[in-house]
């Protein structure tokens, strides 16, 4: 006997009885983004590998150690995306949409990052990501954020999640900081993890947001980004958290958050939560203006975020917020006899074209009433339609509900659509 073939490690199956609390969330994602104007768009998932090289950095820890990379037949370095960010920028840049116009676009679908496999982090995970091209005036960021707050608000967490807010400033002032910043880790190198003294070098500004307590300990007394902003950069952080308060939304400003990707200046959020466990970050976007510009289009800005969709349907269902998830069948067909057979598949269809929403299904294989209630039940069905012989001659059909209090009942043949209209 042949051993059995098992998935990639890392990369999960979404089995039927869990697709219906992801198409849930899907179908809110989809709804909040064109609510507020967004198009969607969609991207391969292989890209150059020069693509995320230029965009993320070669010295993060997803182009250093977490890209799926290959060679192809041809000798291109070709990579599995890790993030939607960058290749939506290529897209929207190669197909003319950026230059002199504003472009509010969302995708959805798998990245791919080789990291270790835990609690809703997998080596192939879904990401919604979205992003506004054009704009660079605060009302953007604000506009995005109220997004994002109301996504929370439509699936029932909005209480069980925080808010953190900073501004890196621009990128001058940011770098104007880093030299700071080295300086300070400098005479501190002692003190610092093996890890934060290799991005002291490469990314000092990650050595900020590190969760180890010496690291933090060695921290106090930094010098603060914040010191470094203009006028324009401390205005437009401003007119942002100005935005949020009339909405009122709240938010907690956080000064160590500096987002892990090069890319990033300005306006940086984060969503975080304590109900996975500690606490992790379900959605985080921010601005980034000189992105296009630096894969090879003309200065275009740009405000954005991503969230994790195995994270959040792992957060619905550990705050039992899937309970009203509707189920993949709504009505379950029961046929007694195969004199009523060829009539109960003409009924089905007929039933299928006057409420096309219904997730009908017919008992297929035979049975008794037994065995099809049995299959009727597990289905998740709300109501189990019979049809047996005295049912097809008095042209009706018998009503069972299968959750609830409701008394059995009889329909004439033509009263279904509406009974089944109340199922949706």
């Amino acid at each position: 006997m042949s051993k059995t073939i098992q998935a990639v490690r890392g990369m999960n199956d979404c089995l039927p009885s869990e697709t219906n609390i992801w198409q849930m969330v899907e179908s809110v994602l989809r709804r909040v983004a064109s609510n507020y104007g967004f198009a969607e768009i969609r991207m391969p998932i292989v890209e150059s590998t020069a693509l995320f090289k230029r965009s993320i950095g070669e010295v993060t820890d997803i182009v250093e150690k977490e890209m799926y990379t290959f060679d192809d037949r041809n000798g291109d370095s070709l990579t599995l995306r890790p993030e939607g960010t960058a290749p939506c920028v290529r897209a929207a840049n190669q197909n003319g949409l950026l230059y002199n116009q504003e472009q509010r676009l969302w995708y959805m679908g798998p990245m791919f990052r080789h990291e270790r496999p835990q609690k809703g982090r997998y080596r192939q995970f879904h990401q919604f990501g979205l992003e506004a091209f054009g704009i660079a005036t605060p009302d953007i960021d604000a506009e995005v954020i109220s997004l994002t707050a109301r996504l929370w608000k439509e699936l029932g967490i909005n209480e069980h999640v925080t808010l953190e807010l900073n501004s890196l400033g621009s990128n001058e002032e940011r770098a104007e900081y880093r030299d700071a910043l080295v300086a300070f880790l400098t005479e501190r190198e002692e003190q610092l993890d093996e890890d934060s003294k290799r991005r002291m070098l490469t990314n000092p500004l990650r050595v900020l947001d590190s969760k180890n307590p010496a690291v933090q300990e060695a921290l106090v007394g930094a010098p603060r980004l914040s010191d470094y902003f203009g006028e324009e950069s401390k205005e437009h952080f401003a007119q942002v958290c100005r935005r949020l308060d009339s909405l009122g939304i709240e938010y907690e400003l956080n000064d160590k958050l500096v987002r892990g990707l090069d890319y990033y200046n300005r306006t940086v959020f984060e969503w975080v939560t304590s109900s996975l466990g500690a606490q992790g970050t379900i959605c985080a976007g921010g601005r980034y203006d000189g992105l296009v510009e630096q894969l090879g289009g003309k200065s275009t800005p740009g405000f954005g975020f991503a969230l994790g969709i195995e994270r959040l349907v792992l957060m619905l269902t550990s705050l039992e917020k899937v309970n009203n998830v509707r189920p993949q069948v709504d009505a379950y067909f029961i046929m007694l006899g195969d004199s009523v057979e060829l009539s109960a598949y003409q009924l089905a269809e007929q039933w299928r074209d006057a409420v096309p929403d219904c997730r009908l299904q017919n008992h297929c294989g035979g049975g008794n009433m037994k065995k099809q209630m049995k299959r009727a039940d597990k289905s998740g069905a709300q109501v189990a339609i019979i049809l047996g012989e005295n049912e097809l001659q008095e042209q009706k059909v018998t009503i069972k509900y299968l959750r609830g209090q409701n008394e059995q009942e009889s329909l004439a043949f033509d009263q279904v659509p509406n009974l089944l209209e109340k199922l949706i």
